[in-house]
């Protein structure tokens, strides 16, 4: 009987000690899975949220995947394999004008103005606008946001895209840029790094930015489904606040100290260039300062989806964006 007793202890004991050995593993925080559209520095803050331990802090997991690509990263939250996206603000308005019950909901931004820039495969020592026509320009994926704001900004210097170039836009998103390094193109949409490793490699030469020219627009926000808010509004606060406080550790910090903070998620890209293309992207104000999508910002992202021909009908701000978890991280 006393050997029955001690036995059964030992298993209570052994059984005690996994679940505390398991709670030390889970460590109360709350499990976020995220999809982010590419891996980018464009998305600085993001890293700068995980590697300095901000998410942590406020009793966040974040699970990240990268989905490379507009569609296939909405098709993902949509299909329940994340929980929050990051993704161009357009998808939210594909989705909601396709009718749905349970609509993509904006709740916080995280970049403000386009992220791509124009690579010319020869260096050009006085770009101009105009060298454009005739050439064969490697596009982004038609429909997506980078495409139409480039779009934009071509109209906007005289170039008609479908008519002065000779317009590629059947390449998938993640294999624009080998397509390019393998010869396709004239010139060339890309993100950073990889416009700046062609730069250094001698593939390609930056000539311009798409972000400086088209204006303020919500380029890259996190989403989720209206449900998912609903069930995880506390969830959702403390995400945002998360972002926050890394949108204010990016603005207050230099270029090479944001470089050093995310160079873990850029392992095969120099620490240099990393620093590099940080300082380009805070010298146009490409990362938002602080998780509100405004009204014009809204406004200016449909003007662009409508002249691009893309825009299937207007959507109001009240229905797509959300920033009361945006209000509440900046008490």
């Amino acid at each position: 009987m006393k050997k029955s007793w001690v036995f059964k202890s030992s298993i209570f004991i052994g059984v005690f000690l996994l679940i505390l050995s398991a709670c030390g593993t889970n460590n109360g925080n709350d499990q976020v899975r995220v999809a982010e559209v590419t891996r980018s520095i464009f998305y600085a803050p993001q890293y700068v949220a995980l590697s300095e331990g901000i998410f942590e802090k406020h009793g966040i997991d974040v699970e990240l995947t990268t989905t490379w690509g507009g569609d296939k990263t909405m098709t993902t939250l949509l299909s329940n394999g994340a929980d929050i996206a990051l993704v161009g603000s357009e998808t939210s308005i594909y989705v909601y004008a396709q009718g749905t019950d349970d609509p993509v909901i904006n709740f916080a931004q995280l970049t403000q103005t386009d992220g791509t820039f124009l690579v010319s495969r020869e260096k050009v020592d006085h770009f101009a606008w105009e060298d454009l026509k005739g050439s064969t320009f490697l596009g982004q994926r038609k429909g997506g946001m980078p495409q139409m704001a480039g779009e934009f900004v071509l109209k906007e210097k005289g170039i008609d895209p479908q008519n002065d170039l000779n317009l590629i836009q059947n390449i998938d998103f993640a294999n624009i840029s080998s397509a390019f390094a393998s010869g396709t193109g004239d010139y060339v949409q890309l993100f950073e790094p990889t416009a700046s490793v062609f730069e250094e490699q001698g593939v390609g030469y930056i000539v311009a930015s798409f972000g400086k020219e088209s204006g303020k627009i919500p380029y890259t926000s996190y989403m989720a489904k209206d449900s998912y808010l609903t069930k995880n509004a506390d969830v959702a606060e403390r995400f945002t606040a998360a972002l926050y406080e890394a949108q204010l550790w990016v603005d207050t910090h230099s270029s090479e100290e944001i470089a050093k903070s995310i160079e873990p998620f850029f392992q095969d890209t120099d620490l240099e260039l990393i620093t590099t293309v940080v300082d380009r992207y805070k010298s146009q104000h490409s990362f938002a300062t602080n998780p509100t999508l405004d009204q014009e910002e809204w406004d200016n992202l449909q003007n662009i989806m409508d002249e691009a021909g893309e825009l299937p009908k207007r959507v109001d701000y009240s229905k797509l964006v959300d920033n009361s978890y945006a209000e509440e991280a900046q008490q």
